[in-house]
């Protein structure tokens, strides 16, 4: 079954039918590569290791009824779930019963490293959330080129748009959010 999901989302046809059990097994290395690059963009905010955070998005995904009707719309699923785990684990950390009021630092810090400011981390969040609800095609879109890190072009394929409709919309989220996070924009 495994070996279906993978012919089938390699070729790029509908996943509708195969299960996330079996994207999941099939599109391991790749969602691997997608929690790694999470967990970096992340700053060392989160202190969880790729395998852990791959894992609980696997039981997070398993735990509903999802159809995905193909590897792109799969990919950014799994995205989302990831980042969503990430700020809760994030929240969990920062949480003063925890300690948050300490912060645990070594002597071998890089100066070079730039902080991952955790309020920021939350509005971006909160601003993509919000965008989900009034332009799901946009935070899609957002979530493949930013989250999974798709090309334009790969993006337009799977979205079967041109390349240049889907650079436009990528503008068009990237002012939504950032009004929203600035404040210009009401909620």
């Amino acid at each position: 079954m495994a070996s279906a999901a993978l012919a089938s989302t390699s070729a790029g046809k509908g996943v509708a039918g195969v299960g996330t059990d079996a994207l999941f097994s099939s599109l391991y290395f790749e969602l691997h590569r997608l929690a790694k690059m999470e967990l970096a963009r992340q700053g060392g905010l989160a202190r969880i290791s790729v395998t852990t955070l791959l894992h609980e998005a696997h039981l997070d995904m398993a735990g509903r009824e999802t159809s995905f009707p193909d590897r792109a719309r799969f990919m950014g699923y799994s995205a989302r779930v990831m980042r969503g785990l990430i700020i809760d684990h994030i929240r969990t950390c920062a949480a003063v019963k925890r300690g948050a009021e300490f912060e645990i630092t070594s002597l071998s810090a890089d100066i070079n490293e730039a902080p991952v400011d955790v309020i920021e981390l939350f509005l971006i969040s909160n601003a993509l959330d919000a965008l989900a609800k009034i332009e799901p095609e946009f935070a899609e879109l957002v979530d493949l080129k930013f989250f999974c890190g798709f090309s334009f072009a790969e993006i337009a394929a799977l979205q079967k748009l041109s390349e240049r409709t889907v650079q436009r919309r990528w503008e068009r989220a990237r002012i939504y959010l950032r009004c929203w996070i600035s404040g210009k924009l009401a909620v």
